[in-house]
């Protein structure tokens, strides 16, 4: 690695660890082979890896997959302008999975289906910021106690 920050190697071959943090400004050039195969948010932080310097920089995606889906996720990541709106994408591409990852306990598929309504999410976080500063202990709410307090009973979240 020293090599390469010092300027005495042109190339960097590396597994995904590239993800948390190397930083190389000059990096201008990244390949991940595979590309389908990794999640949204990676090949974002990967993407993010290049361009840092001045240079034109380029983040090339090969995959072998000739499916839809693939390409779908592969053109969010090409499109993406911020985290936000790419997690808004997937989102919509592969919908919000099961809460816990069991079929049968988590909540309802219909109610994981409003998830996808953003229009419906940005209002109930407003609604759930107004109530937090009104009343931070929830003591006018002893109803959403209760089901706080079931929901932490039942979904260990770590």
């Amino acid at each position: 690695m020293s090599e390469f920050l010092s300027g005495d190697s042109n190339i960097l071959v590396t597994t995904s660890v590239v993800e948390v943090g190397i930083d190389v400004s000059n990096a201008t050039v990244m390949m991940i082979e595979g590309a389908d195969r990794f999640g949204l948010a990676s090949l974002y932080q990967f993407r993010g890896r290049v361009g840092r310097g001045e240079h034109q920089s380029y983040c090339l995606l090969l995959t072998d997959s000739n499916s839809g889906p693939a390409n779908e996720r592969l053109k969010a990541i090409e499109s993406a302008q911020n985290g936000f709106d790419l997690a808004e994408r997937d989102l919509e591409l592969r919908g919000p999975g099961d809460f816990i990852g069991v079929r049968q306990s988590g909540l309802p598929d219909l109610a994981m289906a409003s998830l996808t309504d953003s229009e419906l999410v940005l209002k109930t976080r407003e609604a759930a910021k107004q109530i937090i500063n009104i009343d931070p202990n929830l003591k006018k709410y002893p109803l959403l106690i209760s089901r706080l307090s079931e929901f932490r009973n039942r979904i260990h979240l770590e």
